[in-house]
């Protein structure tokens, strides 16, 4: 499993330019099955997906993403393997 982060690395004005363009990529990511969870950091930094994805289409998928196209954010992809859950979450075991 692939945890990725995203850090803003412009104004968020220029974020917000891109906005659209990002969720339209993150629906179809979603569709593709390549992602199980998404969310802006609090405060508004950036963002968090999580990946079941093999990392080749993980890294496909990331290239295409308008913030990384743009130069909006730097992503940081960590891989781990999940151990443990709390119940009701069994499937995100590996």
């Amino acid at each position: 499993m692939y945890v990725v982060s995203l850090t803003y690395k412009v104004a968020q004005e220029i974020v917000d330019q891109h906005v659209d363009a990002h969720m339209d990529w993150l629906n179809d990511a979603f569709d593709q099955g390549i992602f199980i969870v998404s969310g802006r950091k609090v405060p508004r930094t950036g963002g968090v997906l999580l990946s079941r994805s093999d990392r080749p289409t993980l890294d496909e998928s990331l290239a295409k993403d308008p913030f990384n196209v743009h130069g909006i954010a730097d992503f940081d992809v960590v891989e781990f393997a999940a151990a443990r859950t709390a119940p009701g979450f069994e499937n995100l075991l590996d």
